[in-house]
């Protein structure tokens, strides 16, 4: 039943996308058109997304949560290029209010990472930076702070204090303000906990060939 559901939300963005003009939301989103095919960089991976449907590079859906981001980002697009680089919370975004009750946020990727990376800064770096990530320049005052390209005009960035003493680890991840502009709270969640997952997956990779 579930994935009959998906099934239909999948086909219904389908729908909708086919009635884009990608021509003209391509240079506001900072993205390349192969073609009738958007071409779009998601948390490390490229993805294309045409009339035809949503697809990663070897031509296979994504799973559906990747799909709806990337309906969104295609069908949400502003009517102007946004730029106000600020570093703001979740909670900080106008519309956030209702995921922040709920916690998504907060579970799916703050909590998410502390849990996996609790004690083992030194993996969420690794992990960090085989997707891309960044140093920026507050790694002064945490014990690591990375900067990712989630997706064109939407980059987050990733604070994170290890456990020490009597002190649990803690994370924070901050979004630019303007991507309120890009995607609506809810996709911004779902982003950052992409972003807390392909970290995860990561570490379990390198377990693997470790």
């Amino acid at each position: 039943m579930v994935a009959k559901i998906f099934d239909e939300n999948y086909q219904q963005y389908c729908d909708q996308i086919a009635t884009i003009d990608f021509s003209g939301i391509k240079d506001r989103l900072g993205i390349e058109l192969d073609g009738d095919t958007l071409l779009i960089p998601f948390n490390g991976r490229d993805y294309h997304v045409s009339k035809k449907g949503i697809f990663d590079a070897s031509g296979s859906r994504p799973d559906y949560g990747v799909c709806v981001i990337l309906a969104k980002y295609v069908l949400l697009c502003p009517d102007k290029t946004y730029t106000d680089k600020r570093w703001v919370s979740f909670r900080d975004f106008k519309r956030a209010s209702h995921f922040t009750n709920t916690n998504f946020f907060s579970s799916d990727t703050e909590q998410a990472i502390v849990k996996t990376f609790s004690g083992k800064k030194d993996n969420l770096f690794q992990a960090g930076k085989a997707l891309g990530g960044v140093d920026h320049e507050l790694s002064a005052s945490y014990d690591l702070a990375l900067e990712f390209a989630a997706l064109p005009r939407i980059s987050l960035l990733l604070l994170f204090n290890d456990k020490e003493d009597s002190f649990p680890a803690h994370c924070s991840v901050l979004f630019q303000k303007h991507s309120e502009f890009y995607l609506d709270p809810e996709s911004l969640a779902m982003t950052s906990a992409s972003l807390a997952k392909r970290l995860k997956d990561g570490l379990k990779e390198r377990r693997k060939t470790g």
